[in-house]
């Protein structure tokens, strides 16, 4: 079961060594991995990208070869000739693939299944269903040592997480540009991975990311001794340091695989200060006084997050998610766990299409002020769907609701997440749009974005009528004012946000202008 010969990793046609994948991918003939769970996506490209770059850098080539045996001869010179560090199994004493080398004296316990090595955390097993791969393959078990040994976080005493990230509790984000599937779907596996790898080493030679690290030092983690209690030091790997961060030892019996792991005193890299800042050039890092990388948290990669992150909002846009030059459509790619205290809040992941127009506006600080725009003009919106809804609730009373405003806007709460996501859906199309007009054209798009909005926030305030408790004698004049505070707060809406201008919506007695809206 060595990577370097053994056919373990299925892609839509056949199966392939790990030289014979790197080779297919560079031949651009990889289409989808069949047995790779969605969450662990992330993990396995980066890794892939990663491992690419680092074989190509230490040989100081530039090109992506299309052959396995070259593959395998860069993959080999990466562990100084050591074949047995790219086995699944190995001796206790010897790295095997993404399991250090373990000292003598450990106590292990056994996983007999990959999903149950995997990194997910779910709340009592609903989620997603732990340790049910019970005839698992080789592949199942990689990817899960991918999954696990580069994006987990710190999981109690002794069951360390990875170095970049900011905390234990913290996520490893992935952000990225990606060439367009031909028929307009997702990222092309093989033309991003080959665009990445091309891109990294371009950044190498201009000398971008040695900031973060040693050029040539120390990159496959696993290969390395780990005596108990020790750390690496962060600034002596290389950039692009493939991680190892818990002790594992996969064994085989009878015809299959089982894992056994065990705990460590320390973090294998002592990186805590980093706050993961790593040079990971996937993630996101802040441009305060206290960079640190991106934590999701609880959250969700929303149209705000992303314009923050893609426009520069208080955060640096990685390396690999500029889209750089070129004329054809891609898609941003942002992936990550919102983690949680020892818990996962769930695998995020959002892929929005960028056509060759936007992609050509992505370096001009007009594209971030657009965006700007939109989200000024979904708060209106939004103000105007709670202070409605409100009002209703309150039985159409002001002083009732200026008494206990959090109480009565509360109530408004579904129906302005319904109207956040509706316009999230239509958010970056509109952008791109926006973008691309000129003059009058951009006038007009912009119309077409605030009618939208419109009638989005229309549609949530009466369906969310009915269920806003009001006193049925009252319930009349209540919603009657609440429509009117609803429609005044849109009349009002464009002396407070900026260069919105929502006249248009109105005749000029003050009535709703039936053509625009």
């Amino acid at each position: 079961m060595n990577l370097l010969d053994a056919c373990l990793i299925s892609t839509q046609s056949t199966r392939h060594s790990l030289p014979g994948l790197l080779a297919a991918l560079s031949r651009n003939e990889v289409e989808a991995f069949p047995g790779l769970r969605p969450h662990q996506r992330p993990a396995w490209h980066m890794f892939l990208v990663q491992l690419g770059a680092l074989a190509l850098a230490a040989a100081s080539a530039d090109t992506l070869p299309e052959d396995e045996a070259a593959w395998r001869d860069l993959l080999l010179r990466l562990t100084d000739g050591d074949a047995a560090a790219w086995a699944l199994t190995a001796p206790d004493d010897r790295p095997a693939f993404l399991q250090p080398a373990a000292p003598p004296g450990l106590k292990w316990s056994r996983v007999e299944t990959p999903d149950a090595l995997d990194m997910i955390i779910t709340s009592k097993n609903h989620d997603l269903k732990q340790a049910v791969a019970r005839h698992a393959a080789p592949e199942d078990w990689i990817f899960a040592l991918v999954s696990l040994q580069t994006m987990e976080g710190y999981g109690g005493a002794g069951n360390q997480g990875i170095a970049r990230m900011n905390g234990g509790s913290s996520s490893r984000p992935m952000l990225g540009f990606a060439p367009m599937q031909s028929d307009g779907g997702g990222p092309d596996v093989s033309g991003w991975w080959r665009r990445d790898v091309l891109r990294l080493l371009a950044l190498r030679q201009a000398g971008k990311d040695a900031v973060h690290g040693t050029l040539g030092g120390p990159a496959l983690i696993w290969t390395l001794p780990w005596p108990e209690g020790r750390k690496l030091a962060l600034h002596e790997l290389d950039p692009w340091f493939i991680e190892s961060c818990r002790r594992i030892r996969l064994i085989q019996e009878g015809d299959g695989l089982v894992a056994l792991r065990t705990t460590s005193k320390e973090a294998r890299i002592d990186a805590k200060d980093a706050k993961g800042v790593t040079g990971d050039p996937w993630a996101p890092v802040s441009m305060d006084n206290n960079p640190r990388s991106l934590t999701l948290g609880d959250g969700d990669f929303t149209y705000a997050r992303l314009c923050e992150l893609l426009f520069e909002g208080g955060w640096k846009r990685p390396p690999l998610a500029d889209p750089g030059e070129g004329e054809s459509a891609g898609v941003i790619v942002a992936e990550a766990f919102a983690r949680g205290n020892s818990k996962t809040e769930g695998f995020k992941s959002r892929v929005v299409p960028v056509p060759g127009s936007a992609r050509r506006r992505f370096g001009q600080p007009d594209l971030g002020a657009l965006a700007q725009d939109q989200i000024s003009e979904i708060k209106i919106f939004d103000s105007a769907l709670r202070n409605g809804l409100a009002l209703v609730a309150a039985d159409g009373s002001r002083e009732k609701l200026d008494k206990n405003k959090a109480k009565y806007r509360a109530r408004a709460r579904d129906a302005r997440d319904r109207f956040d996501r509706a316009a999230d859906a239509m958010f970056f199309e509109a952008l791109w749009e926006r973008a691309a007009a000129q003059g009058d054209e951009r006038e007009a798009a912009m119309r077409r974005f605030v009618t939208r909005l419109f009638h989005a926030a229309r549609d949530a305030f009466e369906l969310a009528l009915p269920g806003i408790p009001c006193a049925t004698i009252l319930r009349p004049r209540a919603e009657a004012r609440g429509r009117q505070a609803f429609e005044a707060a849109i009349r009002r809406g464009h002396g407070h946000g900026g260069n919105t201008r929502f006249d248009f919506l109105f005749t000029t007695e003050g009535r709703l202008n039936d053509d625009a809206a």
